[in-house]
């Protein structure tokens, strides 16, 4: 075989993946960078789920998307929502086709780990004032020792209003932090293995340490902490019973690298694929062929149970709500369907490669990483796409210009995770998975690419835009 034949076997039969900037167009790099200017607001924003709700509520009103009430009459081209509980977000773009025929669905969850309070946190010990708090979603415990934090949140009072509570984000403002042993006296903490080097119960918000009132009295410290939140919120220490108040690192989402290729914030996993899911809902020029339907869930750290899960009704009485109005059955809507599940993988990471299978690891600026399957070892907790629904999101991309890879979790016996997937799936709703890869993914500041970023609200718009 000649060299020219061979090359062109080469180029008919075996894969070319590139790096992204090799393929993106030049004249995409100045829409790219002010995508990712608004992303990063919205992160700031956005740094609880239900900052990040109330961010996403604004941003969609600001577009003409009004609250859904039940029964209201709907036309091609109207722009809906409902938010349930301030948590979680369903929104939607009437199609054109009735909702008998399906939808198109990109499902992403806006809840992040991070550290709750208890429901009895204040206590004092060694004259410092401390919260207790209890983790949310699977974190690695030291690595949120010594880094600067803030509390925002809500505290529901008996007489029935709430009290929003902010402490760290403003200007001048203080922050708080969990401290950490010294190194000269951590000689058997280094002996313990990573996950138990920093118990769970040592991850206490210290809040204080002057004292008040007379030297003989106790509890002094603790006092003096109350009595500010009580200057300033109107609370009690027996409120925090009914209160939702949540510790998240106090950082703002910057350009990382010399060559500002990438983005470093704290919550990338998911509000990364949130917010290409909602940008993309909300650009919407004109009236989709199908409707369009942007899904923003709460509690997928924890397993998406409770009412603002995924696994939750809310999702099912909103699209039934739709249905009913066009005389249309929810399964034959659902049957119908199409659902892309947005949420981050893993990128790789050459200080750890041995734990990524590299021909099937998702890499940096290789664009929006397609998992057809998630769960962890030999497929547990999986939504397992089959080959048609890959060569669907495939051929739409391809055919839309964006930018994707193959993304898998880590190599087989490593470990893995999972989605919202298989709560669409289990719906009777075609789905494939389908993200953004990160680097130290639910670290207190994750890393993502510019790139991978905005081919992700690509593939978002090529989504809603299909026409089956």
């Amino acid at each position: 075989m000649e060299k020219s034949e061979y090359k062109q076997l080469k180029e008919q039969l075996l894969s070319k993946r590139k790096n992204g900037y090799d393929r993106a167009p030049e004249a995409e790099r100045a829409a790219m960078e002010a995508y990712c200017a608004d992303y990063k607001a919205f992160l700031d924003a956005g740094k609880t789920e239900r900052l990040c709700a109330a961010e996403v509520i604004r941003l969609a009103e600001q577009a003409g998307y009004r609250p859904y009430e039940r029964g209201q009459a709907l036309a091609p081209g109207d722009k809906v929502y409902r938010c349930n509980r301030g948590k979680a977000v369903m929104l939607a773009r009437i199609g054109k086709a009735p909702l008998s025929q399906g939808v198109q669905i990109a499902a992403a969850h806006i809840d992040a780990p991070r550290l709750d309070l208890k429901p009895n946190p204040l206590y004092e010990d060694g004259e410092l004032a401390y919260f207790k708090t209890h983790y949310y979603g699977g974190i690695r415990k030291y690595q949120w020792v010594t880094v600067p934090l803030e509390l925002h949140g809500v505290v529901a009072l008996a007489d029935g209003t709430s009290v929003r509570v902010h402490i760290g984000a403003d200007p001048g403002d203080p922050r708080l932090v969990i401290t950490d042993l010294l190194p000269h006296l951590g000689m058997e903490q280094n002996k313990k293995p990573l996950g138990e080097a920093v118990p769970g119960e040592t991850l206490n918000l210290l809040l204080g340490s002057r004292p008040i009132g007379d030297s003989e009295e106790s509890g002094r410290v603790k006092l003096a902490v109350m009595q500010l939140l009580n200057e300033k919120y109107g609370i009690t220490e027996d409120d925090f019973t009914s209160a939702e108040l949540e510790a998240v690192p106090a950082v703002t989402a910057c350009d990382i690298g010399l060559d500002r290729s990438m983005i470093g914030a704290y919550g990338h996993d998911d509000r990364v694929c949130g917010y290409a899911a909602l940008r993309a809902l909300l650009d919407l020029e004109e009236t989709p062929a199908r409707t369009a339907v942007c899904v923003l869930a709460d509690k997928e750290e924890i397993g998406s149970d409770g009412v603002t899960g995924m696994q939750s009704a809310a999702f099912d009485t909103f699209m039934e709500d739709l249905c009913e109005v066009q005389g249309a059955a929810l399964r034959s809507c659902y049957e119908g369907s199409f659902c892309l599940s947005a949420d981050v993988t893993a990128a790789f990471d050459p200080n750890f490669a041995e734990v990524f299978e590299k021909r099937n690891a998702a890499y940096l600026n290789y664009g929006i990483g397609l998992c057809k399957y998630t769960g962890a070892r030999g497929k547990s907790g999986a939504s397992d796409a089959d080959a048609e629904t890959v060569a669907y999101v495939r051929g739409l991309f391809d055919r839309s210009g964006v930018i994707w890879q193959i993304a898998e979790l880590g190599k087989v016996d490593a470990g893995g995770g999972g989605t919202v997937a298989m709560y669409m799936a289990n719906r009777n709703i075609t789905t494939l998975d389908a993200g953004v890869p990160v680097l130290s993914m639910h670290a207190p500041f994750e890393v993502v690419s510019k790139l991978d970023c905005y081919e992700t609200y690509k593939g978002m718009a090529a989504v809603y835009r299909a026409e089956r």
